[in-house]
Order: C-alpha cells, then sequence, then structure tokens
C-alpha cells in the first residue's frame, strides 16, 4: 500500500509529501506519528517544497547578473552603504509602494552586485523580479519591433513587481531608445518599483537621456518617488587583487 502511495503521490506532482513520507517509511519513523501528526508532517513538508521551487524558479526566470545576498554586502562607511538601509530595503517596503531606487557610483564599487543581491531578496520574498543591462534591453526591444513581438516584451516587463535595469547611462539614446524607455517607465509609474545602476550621478542622466520633453517625462517618474544609494570608496575588483583584502562581494 505504501509503494501504490509513494507512486500516486508523484503522479500527482506532490514531491515534498513523497520525499517526507519515502523518508519517514526508511528511517521507521512512521509509527511515531499520531495521523494528525503525519498528516500535518506531509502538508507542511509539501508546502515547504513548492515554496523552494517557486524561489528558484523566480530567481531562473530573472536572470540576475551575479548570485548575490544581502549577507555578502560589504558594510563599510566609507563606501556610504549603511547596512540598516540595506535591510529595510531588503524587506521589500519600496517594492509594495511601487517606488524606485537608484544605485549611482563609479565603476566597480558594487552597484550590480547591491542591486542583484536586494533582487535576489525579492524573489524569496515572492515578488516577480526581472534584471537587464538597459543596453541589452533597448537593443532588444529594437529587434522586437522589427519581429512584431514589441507588445509582448512590454507586456512581461510590466508584470514584474521588481524591474532592474543595469549600467544606465554609458552611451547617449537614439530617439527610439528614449521613447521606448519612456514607455516602460510609463507603464510601471506607480505599479512597478525599478532598480536603477549608473555610473553617471542623478543630476547628470537628463543630458544622457537627451530631448528635453522626453528626458524631463522619465525623470519625472523615476526621480521624484525614489530612494538613493550613493556609492564611494575604492573600487571592489581592485580589493579583490590585493591579497590582503579578499572579499566575498563582487561588483
Amino acid at each position: 500500500m505504501n509503494d501504490t502511495t509513494l507512486f500516486k503521490m508523484k503522479q500527482m506532482k506532490l514531491y515534498g509529501m513523497h520525499h517526507a513520507f519515502l523518508g519517514a517509511i526508511e528511517t521507521g519513523k512512521m509509527d511515531g506519528y499520531t495521523q494528525d501528526e503525519l498528516l500535518a508532517m506531509l502538508i507542511e513538508s509539501e508546502y515547504d517544497d513548492r515554496q523552494t521551487r517557486r524561489i528558484e524558479r523566480g530567481i531562473k526566470n530573472a536572470r540576475f547578473r551575479y548570485k548575490a545576498s544581502v549577507e555578502n554586502i560589504i558594510y563599510d562607511q566609507l563606501r556610504n552603504i549603511d547596512k540598516n538601509t540595506i535591510i529595510r530595503y531588503a524587506a521589500g517596503g519600496y517594492i509594495k509602494k511601487g517606488e524606485s531606487l537608484l544605485i549611482t557610483g563609479s565603476t566597480g564599487v558594487g552597484k550590480s552586485y547591491i542591486a542583484s543581491a536586494l533582487g535576489y531578496q525579492a524573489c524569496i520574498e515572492g515578488y516577480r523580479v526581472v534584471y537587464y543591462n538597459i543596453a541589452k534591453l533597448l537593443a532588444r526591444l529594437k529587434m522586437a519591433k522589427a519581429d512584431g513581438s514589441y507588445l509582448k516584451e512590454l507586456a512581461r516587463i510590466e508584470r514584474q513587481h521588481l524591474l532592474i535595469l543595469d549600467d544606465f547611462g554609458l552611451q547617449p539614446m537614439d530617439n527610439q531608445n528614449r521613447l521606448n524607455l519612456l514607455e516602460i517607465i510609463e507603464d510601471r509609474h506607480g505599479k512597478g518599483s525599478t532598480i536603477i545602476t549608473s555610473q553617471l550621478p542623478v543630476s547628470e542622466w537628463h543630458s544622457v537621456i537627451g530631448e528635453k520633453t522626453v528626458a524631463d517625462a522619465i525623470l519625472d517618474r523615476i526621480v521624484h518617488q525614489s530612494h538613493r544609494i550613493e556609492l564611494q570608496g575604492e573600487s571592489m575588483r581592485k580589493k579583490r587583487e590585493k591579497p590582503s583584502n579578499e572579499t566575498n562581494e563582487e561588483s
């Protein structure tokens, strides 16, 4: 009968229950449970298994640049990172409010790592997240307009609770990229959160976007309801090259 039950659990994709029930049989613990305890144990095992698979699926779909965690961020006053602030962001309050987070600083100081770490944590908290290098995203949207999949791409981005746009401002935008970015930001305004990382201070973003009317529209929707992390200090890549300064964090 146990073999039949285990077979049916697998057929019904109750993998957590299957693993827990099989483990109880193999370890001889079946007799140690009351009926209520056995049922509770099986349900809890199935619940935990589904939660774990959901998180793993969300992380895979997000396509992060780094495998990152909030715990491995190096909190240093010289970097202008406050641990309590990062932990507060990791709790996801800004996502619930549909607010943005702008992370700026020179090359190598850890912008992408921190953005990815917050994205990972958002996945763990149950939010839908997607990561893009912004230059590659805008190139992809140009191709999408050519092959007719543009609206599908926009809809996928709009569905995400958190959108991470990495490396903003590395090159000036042409008109099509400006309009595509405006459409993304407009779709998310007040409904979804966005993390943007950039080597440039926010004060210079207007000139990178270009055309004044479009730049005003984009920045008005991003900047006024945003939190900021302005990183300082030495490049984390350089620190890793020094044997006496090994770190867990990638830049």
